[in-house]
């Protein structure tokens, strides 16, 4: 399954005539197996100069599709001769596709743990035979970070050995935890109330009888808004998050487009639809934000952009309008932080992978605005840029870790 963008296809999935096609690596490569991500899940065996990606084997998360995984790699295996000794698997303890490959390295086989933000890029390098270092924008819903806490909204100096973080959102907290993933709503009132607070939030849930635009906060009950308050105050159940992919959810909720998921994307893309009502192509409007310097880290902070989004909802403005800025706006933040990155290291080469890129009017914005100040940007072609490229990038890092 692929699209087409600037001439280029890019795939979605990997399903028949693209898996087992092999993909061409710029270096010649260890036996290694990389076991992919839990959702979107795919493997990929290296061997000599060629990386072998499965097709799309789903999500792993019954042992159906373990046992489907296993015969799939055993079948690998035999066409492509390959005998991996080295095992690649995600930072997360509880993946399936982590414990698999934890089985695998009780029988003596060398284990290298991959943290997801970096797989992600360096897919986006072997995908594009490249090897020198790259700026890597990595954005995505859900990914376990070095810190332990939930990473999506990542600007790294990476290249095949290591990585450096160089920026990324602010953390904010997910009420709910994967309550808030099906349910937006959660995430946008969660991050009115740290970064805006109470009285925002109540502000804009009486603004609903007045701007039916506004219902996806206002579906919320009394109940469902004092637990998250309780959560948060209490930090209870609640994961500090980066996610740019959330920051797309809680835009979507707030601006009353889906406040509550029936598939997995579902407000982001009908975000990026609504969109499409204006005459996006010559709209140039954004929203405010600021990057502050932690430390060395640069991170997007996001209060500017939140309270400019409820001051245009309660003027009015329609849905469309809004979701031109906020994708205008992250475009920008995108093209920012990579001048302030490059500033420092040199490097004019962006690598764009995560999820969040499948949406076409971002990566356009994106490469655009890139292309336009004088980098080089590189985007999935032969594999995805969601989850289903994970394991390209863990088997390229593993390969040079050991």
């Amino acid at each position: 399954m692929a699209v087409v963008e600037r001439g280029t296809s890019q795939l979605v999935r990997r399903a028949r005539s693209y898996a087992p096609y092999p993909i061409r690596l710029p270096f010649n490569a260890k036996q290694v197996l990389g076991c992919g991500a839990e959702e979107k899940n795919t493997f990929c065996l290296t061997k000599d100069n060629y990386a072998f990606l499965s097709q799309h084997i789903g999500d792993m998360e019954n042992m159906e599709t373990l046992e489907h995984f296993d015969s799939t790699i055993s079948l690998y295996k035999r066409l492509f001769h390959i005998e991996p000794e080295i095992i690649a698997h995600d930072l997360h303890p509880d993946y399936l596709a982590t414990k698999y490959a934890r089985e695998l390295g009780e029988s003596g086989m060398k284990l290298i743990p991959v943290q997801h933000h970096h797989a992600h890029i360096a897919s986006c390098m072997a995908d594009n035979g490249l090897e020198s270092p790259v700026i890597g924008v990595a954005f995505d819903g859900t990914g376990m970070g070095a810190d332990g806490n939930i990473w999506g909204g990542e600007f790294l100096v990476a290249d095949y050995h290591n990585f450096h973080r160089a920026g990324h959102l602010e953390y904010l907290p997910l009420p709910g935890g994967a309550a808030a993933i099906k349910r937006p709503r959660r995430t946008a009132i969660g991050y009115i109330l740290t970064l805006l607070g109470e009285d925002t939030l109540n502000a804009v849930i009486a603004s609903e009888a007045k701007q039916s635009q506004l219902a996806s906060i206002g579906q919320a009950t009394e109940v469902e808004v004092e637990v998250i308050k309780r959560q948060i105050e209490r930090k209870i159940n609640s994961p500090l998050s980066s996610s740019m992919g959330r920051l797309f959810d809680a835009i979507s909720a707030l601006s009353g487009i889906r406040g509550e998921i029936d598939y997995e994307g579902q407000a982001a893309v009908e975000l990026e639809m609504a969109a499409y009502e204006e005459d996006y192509a010559h709209a140039q409007e954004s929203y405010p934000y600021r990057i502050v310097e932690d430390e060395g880290v640069r991170i997007v902070h996001l209060r500017d952009l939140l309270s400019a989004v409820v001051e245009d909802l309660h003027q009015g403005i329609s849905k469309g309008r809004i979701s031109v800025k906020f994708h205008n706006t992250v475009a920008q933040m995108i093209n920012e932080m990579c001048h302030l990155i490059a500033d420092e290291t040199g490097i004019n080469h962006v690598a764009l992978s995560g999820g969040v890129f499948q949406n076409r009017l971002l990566l356009r914005k994106a490469v655009n605005l890139l292309e336009s100040s004088g980098f080089q940007v590189f985007a999935h072609r032969q594999v995805p840029c969601n989850d289903g490229g994970i394991s390209l990038g863990q088997a390229v890092i593993a390969n040079f870790a050991v």
